[in-house]
C-alpha cells in the first residue's frame, strides 16, 4: 500500500465508496454531480455582478455552486476543517482547468490567495485558499505568489454576519505590496457569499496600482 493511502485511503471523498483507478478523489458518479456554474464561459455571470458597483473586478468566477446538498459542500468542510489538505489542491486544479477555457487567462501575471492572519493559519497548520491556489497555478501554469497580499489584523469569523458586518469586519485588515503595482493579479477564495472579504482584498490591491481578478471554488447563493 502506497504511504499516502495510509493518511488518504482510496475511497471516494464523498460517498466513501472504493475508486476506481480512473478516479483520484472522487467517483464518477460524485464527479458529475457537482453542481458546476459555467460561470468562467461569460461575462456578467453572478460573481461580477456581486462587485459592480464596490470594487473594480477584470474577470470573476466561481466554479461550483455551494448548497447543504451538494457534495462540495463537504468536501469543502473536509479540507477546511478535518486536514484534507490533498482535497483542497485537487479542486484548485479542477477550478484551474476551468479557467484554462477562458478567453482571458493570458492576462494573468500571478495567482495569489485570500490570506489568512498568520496567527490563525498557523493555528490550523494550513491556509485552505492558498491550496487551492496552488492548485489553480499548477494547472495554469500561472506563478503562485503569497506575499504580495498579507492580512495585518485577526478578524472575527464572517459566517454568521450580514453583508454589512462583513464588510465592517474586513475593510481595513487586508495590506498589499508595493510589488502589484501594474501586474494583473488572480485573487482565489473558497467560498464567496456576500464577496465581503474579497471585496476588501481586490480594493486593497487595485489601490496599489493592480489589476485583480477573481476566481472562486463555490459561490454561496442566497
Amino acid at each position: 500500500m502506497p504511504l499516502v493511502d495510509l493518511f488518504y485511503p482510496h475511497c471516494c471523498a464523498v460517498c466513501g465508496t472504493d475508486l476506481d483507478l480512473q478516479s483520484e478523489k472522487i467517483c464518477i458518479a460524485c464527479e458529475s454531480a457537482l453542481p458546476a456554474t459555467q460561470f468562467h464561459l461569460f461575462a456578467d455571470n453572478p460573481i461580477e455582478k456581486i462587485f459592480w458597483g464596490r470594487t473594480k473586478v477584470a474577470h470573476a468566477m466561481a466554479a461550483y455552486y455551494y448548497s447543504q446538498s451538494s457534495g462540495i459542500q463537504q468536501l469543502i468542510h473536509q479540507f477546511k476543517y478535518k486536514n484534507r489538505k490533498d482535497l483542497a489542491i485537487y479542486l484548485g486544479r479542477k477550478t484551474g482547468v476551468m479557467l484554462t477555457q477562458t478567453s482571458w487567462l493570458h492576462e494573468i501575471d500571478a495567482v495569489i490567495p485570500v490570506p489568512l492572519y498568520h496567527r490563525k493559519e498557523k493555528q490550523r497548520g494550513y491556509n485552505q485558499a492558498k491550496l487551492l491556489a496552488a492548485g489553480v497555478a499548477d494547472t495554469t501554469n500561472k506563478p503562485l505568489n503569497t506575499s504580495l497580499l498579507t492580512r495585518e489584523t485577526y478578524t472575527n469569523t464572517q459566517t454568521k454576519k450580514g453583508r454589512i458586518g462583513r464588510w465592517s469586519n474586513v475593510a481595513e485588515v487586508f495590506r498589499a505590496a508595493p510589488a502589484v503595482h501594474g501586474m494583473h493579479l488572480l485573487l482565489v477564495d473558497d467560498v464567496i457569499t456576500t464577496g465581503a472579504t474579497t471585496e476588501a482584498c481586490s480594493k486593497a490591491l487595485t489601490d496599489a496600482g493592480a489589476t485583480v481578478s477573481i476566481a472562486c471554488l463555490a459561490y454561496a447563493w442566497s
